[in-house]
């Protein structure tokens, strides 16, 4: 029998019996946490708020026999204003989708945590863009989980490349290639504006998508390369809007 306490996000709920709730949740010193949280959905539980999405919180956890129970919340965060904007709350559930598919029970996660952190403050508290606020997620994920995509040299030919471009992305190779390597085979055109924000985004770190105008953010070419990493499809990104 161990009782720890570990800051958390809730990723995921699952209502279970009358009152309880299951929660996955995400920890940066442990990773992936699957617990209950017992009589959470009782109108005067001190925890009604612990077991819903996007709540950062101490979790205290007893853990016993396999079974993780959810014993007390100091809750931190509920970011609640992403309720009050479809479009804002469906790009924090794509977040957490994302989050949820590359975790691991035990797993030091400290990155992943702080990145999704920032981004859903961003997204929560500031009139930032939303593609932009993605597209930069996507990219510092795409770093974390170990699949860096190559955008200084061509993927085919190695050629030192121009932001002037024009260049193209291609999604089997991972990276930019030339005009010269360019095949058509899944590859999207990626103009100059575009090419810069990639360089800036990568090499500042997550202050460089802060104000980043909507229009330079290549938010569909890099959702189409991560899930293409992760080998599948995060269903809530067909509820963000297309325009």
């Amino acid at each position: 029998m161990i009782q720890t306490e570990n800051t958390a996000i809730v990723l995921r709920h699952a209502d279970y019996r009358d009152n309880d709730r299951m929660v996955t949740l995400l920890s940066p010193s442990r990773g992936r946490i699957d617990a209950v949280i017992r009589n959470c959905r009782k109108p005067k539980s001190h925890n009604l708020n612990a077991g819903e999405l996007f709540a950062l919180g101490d979790y205290m956890l007893y853990e016993s026999g396999g079974h993780t129970t959810v014993t007390s919340v100091r809750l931190i965060e509920t970011f609640y204003p992403l309720r009050n904007d479809y479009t804002r709350l469906t790009c924090g559930i794509y977040l957490l989708n994302l989050t949820e598919a590359v975790i691991e029970p035990e797993q030091e996660r400290q990155e992943l945590f702080m990145l999704l952190l920032h981004t859903l403050s961003r997204l929560t508290f500031s009139n930032q863009e939303w593609k932009p606020l993605l597209a930069g997620f996507l990219l510092h994920f795409s770093v974390c989980e170990g699949f860096r995509p190559r955008l200084h040299h061509c993927v085919f030919c190695g050629t030192k490349l121009s932001e002037d471009g024009p260049l193209f992305f291609d999604n089997e190779e991972g990276g930019l290639c030339c005009a010269d390597c360019h095949t058509g085979r899944k590859q999207t055109l990626l103009p100059a504006d575009r090419v810069r924000w990639l360089h800036r985004a990568i090499s500042s770190g997550s202050a460089s998508w802060i104000n980043t105008p909507d229009a330079h953010a290549p938010f569909p070419v890099l959702r189409s390369f991560v899930e293409s990493r992760l080998g599948r499809k995060i269903r809530s990104a067909m509820l963000l809007p297309e325009d």
